[in-house]
């Protein structure tokens, strides 16, 4: 069954974000370009990564002897965006993801797909099996500048969690904490 790509090559717009109270929020990877809006749900720590992992291929360019590319250090003011998710209806659930570089475009590539259930699959001889959902994946691509600006906007909001506990290092939470020392 062939896959459904959910494909950016220059988006107007690529964020992440959070529906939810610290301690209980959902992430997503939200991509824009005109009309059509794709949100896919995360992990903290999968946005926390992507947003480490772009950082260090665009610190990595500006190493390279003769890069023809212009990569900003920080991010550019013209591309901040602070705005909230629009409009949130979740395509899927982030399973594996990739990152890559395009040279040809001087893009950063981001691959998702879903998580997958692969014992539901096999338990499915039932005659609406040809029902199964299609499987689908997400594609952008976005420029250098963008791309720093993702980075910046995702560690932001990674942070502005639930804050950690000076004791033991685990998110305090709203209603109270009880922490166990590490033993010495």
């Amino acid at each position: 069954m062939p896959t459904r790509v959910h494909e950016f090559d220059w988006p107007d717009r690529v964020v992440v974000g959070t529906i939810g109270l610290p301690g209980a929020r959902t992430f997503y990877l939200q991509v824009r370009a005109g009309n059509q809006i794709v949100s896919i749900a995360m992990e903290k720590q999968q946005s926390a990564l992507l947003a480490e992992k772009i950082d260090e291929i665009l610190d990595q360019l500006l190493t390279v002897e003769g890069n023809p590319h212009s990569v900003p250090t920080s991010t550019p003011i013209e591309l901040v965006d602070n705005d909230g998710l629009e409009a949130v209806e979740e395509q899927f659930r982030t399973g594996a993801m990739g990152l890559g570089w395009d040279p040809t475009t001087a893009q950063v590539v981001i691959e998702a797909y879903p998580i997958t259930d692969v014992d539901a699959d096999s338990d499915d001889e039932s005659p609406d099996a040809d029902d199964a959902e299609v499987p689908e994946m997400l594609l952008v691509r976005i420029p250098v500048g963008t791309a720093r600006a993702f980075a910046k906007r995702t560690r932001e909001v990674v942070g502005a969690g639930r804050p950690a506990c000076p004791l033991c290092g685990y998110p305090l939470d709203a209603d109270g904490h009880v922490c166990t020392l590490p033993e010495a």
